[in-house]
């Protein structure tokens, strides 16, 4: 049997006329009476009780017409599928995340795959270290990763999203939390808090190379894994921290942001595999690059 057999036979159940089924398919009628007749040859078996008035399905017809109506959607709901993922509109896409990302653009992308592209299922990783998202975008883990630091290699391709400054997060309680502006050597006596050196974060160097621009060499130093983890550090008292603007969008109470005087910029990059991306995964870094910069 064949689909192009099955769609036709379906015709002549439904119509339970030649003639008609024939003018619904576009096709000559004898055409289609040779090719159920094909069909009963191949089976074994009459699908259709004929006279020169009626066309009637059989028992076996009846049953076979069963087995054609679910054989039939399933090829139509295949193909449908398959052109949806040519289009990039269905799929599977992973997406990771570095934590000074996770809050703000995560739920944002979230958001607007599932409006603008409601077939695409998401794999969405957040707070995970930058070194382990470009290796695991190397390795396939990951389809896209948002990251501050890469550098464009080979297999990889490198989008720049944004560039933002970094902020002071403070105690509620500090003495400068009140201030509108504060200049980073004014913390050179506090702990700080900050991403771990262990993994080479990229904000760990970024913030001790602020720090010495600034005159001095932070110590001692707290180091968290987690950006959250790093604000309830600082929050419980533990030091000051420094963050992209952005993480600002992570609201916990007994901390204050407060704007840097002459602040250092750190950009969010956005990283893909370069040349062999499904339809899926270029749409989704168009909506992250939508999101971030509009």
């Amino acid at each position: 049997m064949e689909i192009r057999q099955l769609r036709y036979f379906l015709a002549v159940a439904e119509e339970c006329h030649f003639g008609r089924a024939a003018t619904r398919l576009h096709v000559a009628q004898p055409a289609l009476s040779q090719q159920i007749k094909q069909l009963e040859g191949e089976l074994g078996i009459a699908l259709f009780n004929r006279t020169t008035r009626h066309v009637a399905l059989t028992e076996a017809g009846r049953q076979l017409a069963d087995h054609a109506r679910t054989l039939v959607g399933g090829e139509e709901r295949a193909r449908a599928h398959l052109h949806e993922l040519a289009a990039g509109r269905a799929g599977r896409v992973s997406v990771g995340f570095i934590g000074t990302a996770t809050y703000e653009v995560l739920p944002r992308v979230a958001r607007t795959v599932r409006a603008q592209l409601p077939g695409v299922a998401m794999d969405l990783h957040g707070e995970v270290l930058a070194p382990r998202l470009v290796e695991g975008l190397l390795d396939d883990t990951y389809d896209l990763v948002v990251v501050r630091e890469a550098s464009p290699g080979e297999g990889v391709r490198v989008t720049s999203l944004r560039s933002e400054p970094l902020v002071a997060v403070l105690p509620s309680h500090h003495a400068l939390a009140s201030r509108r502006v504060v200049a980073l050597g004014e913390l050179a006596d506090e702990p700080f808090v900050i991403h771990p050196s262990q993994a080479r974060s990229s904000m760990y160097d970024r913030v001790l190379a602020a720090c010495r621009r600034a005159g001095f060499e932070p110590s001692p130093l707290v180091e968290v894994s987690e950006t959250a983890t790093l604000v309830v550090f600082v929050a419980a008292g533990h030091g000051v921290a420094l963050v992209p603007h952005s993480v600002q969008s992570l609201s916990l109470e007994g901390v204050t942001y407060v704007p840097l005087a002459d602040p250092e910029t750190v950009d969010l990059l956005l990283v893909r595999r370069a040349g062999r991306n499904s339809p899926a995964t270029t749409h989704v870094a168009a909506v992250i690059e939508e999101c971030v910069r509009g």
